[in-house]
C-alpha cells in the first residue's frame, strides 16, 4: 500500500524552526469513508502565517498541538469520492496541510477551475494571498488616485498584488525589499514606480527620496526597520493595513529599549491615522468578488505574478525556512506530484 508522507509538529520552536521541530514521517494512506473524498496533493502552498501557528498562545487562529500535521493549504487531485459532485481527477484547493494524501470532507473543499488560471496559481494569485492584498487594499487602505502608495514585502505572494491593485487605482507605488534583483523584478514586470532595498545602509534616505509626498497608505508585511522607516513618512490620515510582520516571527525576546509605544500612540493621535489589523477570512463574503475580479485581470494580462516553485515534497522544510529568511522569489510552491 502507497504511504502518506507527512510533517508533524514535534515540538514547538523558539527561533527557526528545523526537523527538531517538525518531523518528516510516513503512514499508511487514509481511505475515504461514507462522505468523504481522497486527495492526492500536487501542490503545497508555504506562507508565512505558519509560523505563527507552530506557537502556543492564542492568536486569531487556533494553534497547532503537538502530533498534528503542519498546517498549510493544498492543490489536491481527486484520487476516489463518496461525495456526489466530486470526480476522480478533479482539483481542489483545501486546508490538507503538509501531507502527500489527505482525505477530506466536500465542506472543506473548493473545486477550482484550471483554465481560469494554472494549478499552482491557486495557491497564489487568485487563492489566499490574493485574497488577502485585495482585501487589505479595498476595505483598509482605500487608495485615491495620485496618493503614495508603499508596500514592504513587494515581491512576496501579497505585495506584489497589493503594488498591481494599487496601480490600477492611480497611485504612486513605493515598493521594499531585501534584494536588489527584488526590487528590480517588482518595477519591472509589475509596474512599481521604484523600489528601495531595506537592507542597504541608506535606506531611509532613498524611501524619503521615492516618497516627495509622504506616504497616504502602507501595507504592513513586515515591521522592524522598514516599519520605523515608514512612519517618519507618514501623512497625516494615513491607512496602514496591517497584514503581517515577518521580520519579527522568529524573535525570541523583545527588542531593547527606549519604549516607543507613547510616541507612537502619540503620532497615531495627531496624525489622525488608522492602522487596521487584518485576516482575509473574516471577509470571505467578498471572495465572488476577488474571483471575479482576479479572473479578469489575469485574462486581460493586467496582473502578473511570480512563483518560487520547489520540487520534491521532502523540500518543504528547508523551503519554509528560506520563506522566513526572505530567499524565496515570488509566491513559493512545493510540487508534490
Amino acid at each position: 500500500m502507497q504511504n502518506n508522507k507527512r510533517f508533524i509538529l514535534a515540538s514547538r520552536p523558539e527561533g527557526m524552526p528545523d526537523e527538531t521541530h517538525l518531523h518528516l514521517e510516513e503512514v499508511p494512506v487514509q481511505e475515504p469513508g461514507e462522505g468523504e473524498i481522497a486527495l492526492k496533493t500536487l501542490y503545497l502552498s508555504l506562507d508565512p502565517y505558519m509560523r505563527g501557528r507552530m506557537n502556543a498562545g492564542a492568536s486569531y487562529a487556533k494553534s497547532l498541538e503537538i502530533g498534528d500535521v503542519m498546517t498549510g493549504e493544498a492543490v489536491s487531485e481527486v484520487t476516489s469520492s463518496n461525495v456526489a459532485g466530486f470526480a476522480k481527477g478533479d482539483l481542489v484547493i483545501g486546508r490538507t496541510g503538509w501531507q502527500t494524501h489527505s482525505v477530506a470532507t466536500p465542506d472543506l473543499l473548493y473545486k477550482i477551475d484550471p483554465a481560469l488560471a494554472p494549478a499552482s496559481a491557486w495557491l497564489g494569485v487568485i487563492g489566499m494571498p490574493g485574497f488577502t492584498a485585495y482585501v487589505g487594499l479595498r476595505e483598509f487602505g482605500k487608495p485615491k488616485a495620485g496618493e503614495t502608495v508603499v508596500v514592504s514585502a513587494a515581491s512576496g505572494a501579497v505585495g506584489q498584488v497589493v503594488g498591481q491593485i494599487a496601480k490600477m487605482h492611480g497611485c504612486r507605488v513605493v515598493g521594499v525589499a531585501g534584494a536588489d534583483d527584488k526590487c528590480e523584478y517588482v518595477v519591472k514586470n509589475y509596474g512599481f514606480d521604484i523600489c528601495v532595498n531595506y537592507k542597504d545602509d541608506d535606506f531611509e534616505d532613498k524611501l524619503k527620496a521615492a516618497c516627495p509626498k509622504g506616504i497616504d497608505v502602507y501595507f504592513e508585511n513586515v515591521g522592524g526597520k522598514v516599519f520605523e522607516g515608514v512612519m517618519k513618512l507618514i501623512n497625516d490620515f494615513a491607512r496602514v493595513p496591517v497584514c503581517g510582520r515577518i521580520a519579527h516571527y522568529n524573535q525570541t525576546k523583545l527588542p531593547e529599549g527606549p519604549d516607543r509605544l507613547i510616541p507612537f500612540m502619540g503620532q497615531i493621535l495627531i496624525k489622525r491615522l488608522m492602522f487596521r489589523g487584518f485576516i482575509q477570512s473574516d471577509h470571505l463574503e467578498l471572495l465572488p468578488d476577488f474571483r471575479r475580479d482576479m479572473s479578469q485581470w489575469l485574462k486581460e494580462g493586467k496582473v502578473k505574478y511570480q512563483e518560487d516553485v520547489v520540487e520534491g515534497f521532502d523540500n518543504a522544510l528547508t523551503a519554509f525556512q528560506g520563506l522566513l529568511q526572505g530567499r524565496n522569489r515570488g509566491k513559493l510552491v512545493i510540487k508534490v506530484a
